[in-house]
């Protein structure tokens, strides 16, 4: 049997990726869908990428590596050939894509569309090894807790699927998985909120189709509540002077569409992530300037707004977020400039709890002398600080959060009758 090695490329958008069906110009599987495809010839990940520029026109700057899945092999005897694939995963920064003359139609769909096509051979088996997991959930420290929980919701989303097509996932399963996932982040708010509306709509039928179709309501709804949420903010960066940091893609949304007058972001230690914020910024065509974090309070006094995202919002209004953010907000007030949060209402916490993990004590400090490393990275900023939380919803107060926040804990009640973890 002959051995060809290939890559496989699945290119995701928000909660969608790209499928191909394949024309009479490709050697193999014409009419079938499948993903970016090629032989693999040298570097698989130099091959992934020149794929996906050929079949789909996007650059490598337009496309984020997710994950290498392991690599596997599909064995087709009436072809005589054993595939040997490596699967892969990017994000594409848009759905804009020029297929070549291999593709007959394009589609961007849920990867549950693979269960229920004719595919190429093993082509969920291809996804199944980058999908996201609960452990790569409860791993990711390099996004934001809206990207996170949009992952959790594709967990939720996938598992069901499979139980819907006879693999055994049944209530109490997808149950254990919700809880898994509610394990992984329990402090990230979006994650906790999204998986347990989710869990309490379909727990009135208790069956996957039912997770199926909530978590599919729950992706549509979770991306459409983001980018309202930008869309509000963005009414109140309009010609301002902005100081931001860290990494929020809502307010990188806001700035993206609300043409501020300039941006001063902050560098964002430890991490860094305000780095990338202003090259973004800066190649989208705004004046950025990039601080130190220790400078923020310096530079608040030229600003005419403060503005930064949220990892959770506590019931009583504060805001838990990238440390570095409370001094801003304490110089923003100092300087009587105005100092809002921005985020979606489902990252409201349903209770108080919320944990600051430290971060490396290493990239603080290394050496010898008997010290305490304080190196958090997030902290609580209180209410009394902030001008208000800019959601899908407006400009929420104390008040409004704490009433949002009790619907929140209403839904997390469908965990009481859910099997425990074995």
């Amino acid at each position: 049997m002959d051995e060809t090695r290939v890559v496989t490329v699945f290119l995701r958008h928000e909660a969608d990726v790209l499928l191909f069906r394949r024309s009479d110009a490709v050697g193999s599987y014409s009419g079938r869908w499948g993903a970016v495809a090629g032989h693999a010839e040298g570097s698989p990940d130099a091959k992934a990428l020149e794929e996906i520029e050929e079949e789909t026109g996007l650059e490598p700057a337009e496309v984020s590596f997710v994950r290498r899945g392991e690599r596997f092999s599909v064995e087709d005897e009436s072809r005589g050939t054993r595939w040997i694939v490596t699967p892969y995963l990017f994000d594409a920064a848009h759905r804009d894509v020029v297929p070549n003359e291999e593709t007959t139609a394009v589609e961007w769909a849920p990867p549950t569309a693979i269960l229920r096509r004719e595919t190429v051979p093993d082509l969920w088996e291809s996804y199944w090894r980058v999908a996201p997991t609960v452990e790569t959930v409860r791993a990711d420290d390099e996004h934001g807790s809206a990207y996170v929980s949009l992952r959790s919701l594709e967990v939720l989303r996938d598992a069901a699927a499979l139980g819907v097509e006879g693999s055994g996932a049944d209530w109490d399963h997808l149950a254990k998985t919700a809880q898994g996932l509610l394990d992984a982040r329990p402090t990230m708010a979006a994650v906790r909120n999204r998986v347990n509306r989710v869990m309490a709509v379909a727990s009135a039928d208790r069956s996957p189709e039912a997770v199926e179709r909530a978590a599919g309501d729950a992706i549509e709804a979770a991306l459409a509540a983001d980018r309202r949420a930008a869309e509000t903010a963005c009414e109140h960066v309009a010609g301002e002077r902005v100081v931001t940091l860290s990494r929020s893609g809502t307010v990188l949304e806001a700035f993206r569409a609300g043409a501020p007058e300039t941006v001063t972001v902050a560098e964002s230690r430890p991490g860094g992530e305000g780095v990338s914020v202003a090259e973004e910024l800066a190649a989208a065509g705004h004046e950025v300037t990039l601080t130190t974090d220790a400078n923020l309070p310096g530079v608040v006094d030229d600003a005419t707004l403060c503005l930064f995202g949220a990892d959770t919002v506590l019931p009583d209004g504060a805001v838990v977020n990238k440390v570095g953010s409370r001094a801003l907000a304490l110089a923003a007030r100092d300087s009587g400039v105005p100092c809002l949060a921005v985020c979606s209402s489902d990252k409201i916490a349903p209770d108080e709890r919320v944990g600051i993990e430290p971060a490396d004590p290493a990239t603080l400090y290394e050496g010898d002398a008997p010290v305490t490393v304080a190196n958090p990275t997030f902290e609580r900023v209180p209410e009394r600080l902030l001008d208000g939380v800019v959601t899908e919803a407006g400009v929420l107060d104390a008040g409004q959060i704490e009433s949002m926040a009790t619907v929140h804990a209403a839904r997390s009640r469908w965990s009481l009758d859910a099997p425990s973890e074995e």
